[in-house]
């Protein structure tokens, strides 16, 4: 039997090349794993609707940690385990700020993102959306998704993304911060985070922490890193995550996955 039990794998920058690509070395791999009797866990920022098809495409069935940790989904039913949503009140100057200073942001909530008005998105910000199989929706009256909304994420470019996350560096804050890429910085409740719902999940399924392997890349899976029995960073994290991590692997392009799992699991 396989060492490990459960295996959380991050998504961008880990699972998938920079192309959003699936190699197909890393896909037999874990077709392996899995078969060996490990649970496959995608462990993301995305939402449910575009990390329910990379599952597929492994042809797994189970379970998707989704929203970097808010939300937790079968896949098969589409049911919602587990997920933690934000006060909408806490929200409030956050998106003052973004409207105060032209940055683009949306409102999630498990399975739909909202944005405040569709007619002036850009078409960078479309083909953003694209990429990640997402269609925005228009954010209804006022009220209507108040008690569902698990993420509020801000879009820009790196650039405008390390003066945001400078600026608001100097806030105090009651809700979660988080760096979740170059390109993206997440806004949830402060009990979220990808750490906090692998181990609900673990525990849910009577699996001890030292048969749980995560392997990651970015400062938002550094909680998962450092609460698996062994963590896993990829060469093309930052130092602060490699840090994190008990072994590096090579780069999410050079298919890092497949030599992490044929290093520890085969």
């Amino acid at each position: 039997m396989n060492r490990f039990q459960m295996i959380a794998l991050d998504v961008d920058g880990t699972l998938l090349t920079d192309d959003h690509t699936l190699l197909p070395q890393t896909k037999k791999t874990i077709q392996t794993v899995a078969k060996q009797g490990a649970e496959i866990v995608l462990c993301t920022g995305r939402s449910p609707s575009s990390t329910i098809p990379l599952m597929e495409l492994l042809e797994l069935e189970g379970t998707v940690i989704t929203h970097n940790g808010s939300v937790t989904v079968d896949t098969q039913s589409r049911e919602v385990i587990h997920q933690f949503v934000i006060n909408p009140a806490q929200l409030a100057p956050y998106k003052e700020y973004c409207r105060d200073h032209g940055y683009h942001f949306d409102l999630n909530t498990a399975f739909h993102l909202y944005v405040e008005d569709a007619g002036i998105l850009t078409e960078e910000v479309l083909e953003m959306y694209g990429k990640f199989y997402i269609e925005p929706l228009v954010l209804p009256k006022e009220g209507e998704i108040l008690n569902e909304i698990v993420k509020m994420t801000v879009a820009g470019t790196k650039e405008e993304m390390d003066v945001l996350e400078a600026a608001w560096g100097t806030w105090t804050h009651e809700l979660t911060i988080i760096r979740s890429g170059d390109y993206f910085i997440d806004i949830m409740n402060p009990e979220a985070s990808k750490g906090n719902a692998l181990k609900t999940l673990a525990y849910r399924r009577g699996i001890d922490v030292s048969r749980v392997m995560a392997l990651g890349n970015y400062y938002n899976d550094i909680t998962m890193l450092q609460f698996a029995g062994i963590g896993i960073a990829m060469e093309n994290s930052p130092i602060e995550v490699k840090a994190a991590a008990d072994d590096v692997a090579p780069s999410n392009n050079e298919g890092g996955v497949h030599f992490a799992l044929e290093k520890y699991c085969l």
